[in-house]
């Protein structure tokens, strides 16, 4: 938990790396043996215990078992991680994060499902400062930490209905869009995603520009979020979220089944290859 420092809540990186810190020195270790032994350059392990840096969930992975720490890294970056969105975000994804089952809408390829190149391209699209390069490998890795959610214990069960769209006007180039194709071929078959297409076929629909999420909670309480047009919204009124579930329901329903999804995506693949 983060704490307060001089009358301001300290982040979560700065806990993270308060934890880290701790860590190597209880440990024994400089950093640069701590570098030599796992392989990471020393700088960045400065940067991710100063704060300055944030780390992908697997080099916090890599540190817990090194320390023997349990999963108490991989819980203090899943709070650190939320220092890179907006208060809003923030506490859609804490909902996120405790949520049992996950219905989703994208018009592109959903971030729970985009490869580290596929992200990394799409944000440095809107990357124009001195310090971009940094920005973006700071969202790269709060972007590919939300996928850690698919992976946990109990798993949550997660419906994805994606616009052919997404499969249409590739958002990279050459080996990175082709691993990305696999990489959605892939999901569609893990046992707790369904993913369907939504083809061009369906005609036009009410959430063209943008995305839709519905998650619902152990308790059975439910939210809907709401992105597009640069905007977004969080829904915690029980007859607005009904009213959204209704429409993905109604978008569910003109979309393919898993199945042909899964052979949609595939042709999609092979005429890639071609």
């Amino acid at each position: 938990m983060a704490e307060d420092v001089d009358g301001e809540r300290e982040s979560g990186r700065a806990v993270l790396g308060r934890t880290l810190k701790f860590l190597r020195e209880k440990a024994g270790k400089s950093l640069g043996q701590l570098a030599d032994d796992t392989g990471y350059d020393k700088s960045y392990l400065s940067r991710l215990e100063s704060g300055d840096r944030l780390s992908k969930v697997t080099v916090m992975e890599d540190l817990d078992g090194y320390y023997g720490a349990g999963d108490l890294l991989v819980r203090h970056w899943r709070a650190a991680r939320l220092d890179a969105f907006k208060d809003q975000y923030k506490e859609y994804m804490g909902l996120e994060a405790t949520a049992r089952i996950m219905w989703l809408f994208s018009p592109g390829i959903p971030g729970l499902l985009q490869t580290e190149e596929f992200a990394r391209g799409v944000l440095s699209g809107a990357q124009t400062t001195a310090d971009g390069d940094e920005v973006v490998e700071e969202q790269v890795a709060a972007r590919l930490g939300r996928q850690y959610l698919l992976r946990q214990k109990p798993e949550p069960e997660v419906r994805i209905v994606m616009d052919e769209f997404a499969l249409r006007r590739p958002a990279a180039r050459g080996k990175a869009w082709r691993d990305q194709l696999l990489h959605l071929e892939t999901a569609a078959l893990w046992p707790n995603v369904t993913l369907q297409v939504l083809p061009f076929s369906a005609g036009a629909h009410h959430h063209m520009t943008g995305s839709l999420t519905l998650l619902w909670q152990r308790d059975g309480s439910a939210v809907a979020y709401k992105e597009g047009n640069g905007c977004s919204r969080l829904i915690e009124d029980p007859d607005e979220v009904l009213r959204q579930r209704l429409s993905y329901d109604r978008l569910r329903d003109l979309a393919q089944s898993p199945s042909d999804s899964r052979t949609f995506i595939r042709d999609v693949v092979e005429e890639h290859r071609s």
